[in-house]
């Protein structure tokens, strides 16, 4: 039987063109031996005439209006918010696109994912994946429940106008994803760690705990030595852990954070020294902790990070708020520390020293090295070292 989007059978074919040409056909007899309708017929020989054979074929099934399908407005504006988040550097998938349309509020109507990721297959943006085979353990979401409980402390590379290579020390919250420091330097050494830390923790706090991978400036644990990191983050109360080893699903946060910086640096000019690199770093973490996150439910980093409940130190907490300074050391040993002075010995003398304070706790570190913690004795002015008592001689 020939219905229409099915091809026409060559018998009923032949009595079309032959009708169409004037002949003399039995219509009736040659439907009812066929199967179809002299309606059926009679359509076929006005295709005939009017479009020649190609009205003999199928014809498309499509309905010539679809209400329900997406305007061609929103189709741009969902091509256009895809191009602009690649161009900038910044995550450009479905869900991102669509919080761009929201935030931007150019359309009345904002699509969802599913039929944004429609859009961007019909209009050839998405590159099909094959599905992944499903793994046999069972997917858990690892996250403390508290911000400031952990922060996880990595580097990563960047390369600069001249070919040389700078490292990124990037610091996130574990609770929030928060992108707490991003600090350019020359290589991931301790002293550069320790500084990166100690801005992080001048800006929020300090955290309960700091997870590292196993890196030299990082950890000695596995070792059998404790690093510099590892020995000033005791002195301030917070516990320092690592990972496994080969297991760097452990500081996964912090891997993927620095996936989206990487990707976001590489659409911007290539820096040509650690000031134009630090600059960059900047603009790049306002960006990332004021944007929504898939895994944060469409809140930023920021929101979460704002609205969770605060913790602090493992072990020693200090009641006080915190305050972290950088003072030079004087010619004569000294550093000034709220309305006191405290001597840390001449052999500092012209060095950059990093104090904490909590309340009159006070523990200095000088390049990157444990100097000296005491207790403000506030009936003091100038806070003067300990010395070893002096033992006479025997006679």
């Amino acid at each position: 039987m020939a219905r229409d989007g099915v091809a026409v059978d060559p018998v009923v074919a032949a009595a079309v063109v032959a009708h169409a040409g004037g002949e003399r056909v039995n219509v009736a007899a040659l439907c009812r031996d066929r199967g179809i309708s002299r309606k059926t017929f009679y359509k076929f020989v006005r295709r005939f005439q009017a479009e020649g054979l190609a009205g003999l074929f199928p014809r498309s099934r499509r309905p010539h209006r679809c209400p329900a399908a997406t305007p061609a407005v929103t189709e741009d504006a969902i091509v256009r918010a895809r191009k602009e988040l690649a161009d900038t550097g910044w995550d450009n998938g479905a869900i991102s696109i669509m919080w761009r349309l929201t935030d931007a509020g150019e359309l009345k109507l904002v699509p969802s994912r599913a039929t944004i990721h429609r859009v961007l297959v019909r209009r050839g943006m998405v590159v099909p994946a094959p599905r992944k085979r499903p793994t046999k353990t069972r997917w858990r979401r690892f996250t403390r429940p508290r911000a400031n409980e952990l922060w996880q402390i990595d580097g990563f590379e960047v390369a600069l106008a001249d070919a040389s290579i700078a490292v990124v020390i990037q610091i996130v919250d574990d609770h929030s994803r928060l992108d707490l420091c991003c600090h350019a330097c020359r290589s991931e050494n301790g002293q550069d760690v320790w500084a990166a830390f100690t801005a992080a923790a001048a800006s929020y706090g300090l955290p309960a705990q700091v997870l590292t991978d196993n890196g030299g400036a990082f950890s000695g644990a596995r070792r059998g030595w404790v690093s510099p990191f590892e020995a000033n983050l005791r002195q301030v109360g917070v516990d320092p852990i690592t990972a496994t080893p080969a297991h760097p699903q452990t500081c996964g946060k912090n891997e993927r954070a620095h996936g989206t910086a990487e990707r976001w640096l590489a659409r911007q000019a290539t820096p040509t020294d650690l000031v134009e690199l630090q600059a960059l770093l900047d603009r790049y973490r306002v960006g990332y902790n004021t944007r929504r996150h898939q895994a944060l439910h469409m809140l930023t980093p920021q929101q979460v990070y704002d609205l969770a409940t605060m913790t602090g130190p493992a072990f020693a907490p200090r009641p006080a708020p915190l305050t972290i300074t950088h003072p030079t050391v004087s010619i004569h040993g000294s550093i000034g520390v709220d309305h006191t002075e405290i001597g840390l010995g001449r052999r500092h003398a012209g060095a950059t020293a990093t104090a904490f304070r909590s309340g009159d706790e006070v523990t200095i570190f000088v390049a990157g090295a444990l100097a000296r913690t005491l207790t403000i004795d506030r009936t003091r002015r100038y806070q003067a070292q300990r010395r070893s008592p002096v033992v006479s001689p025997m006679s």
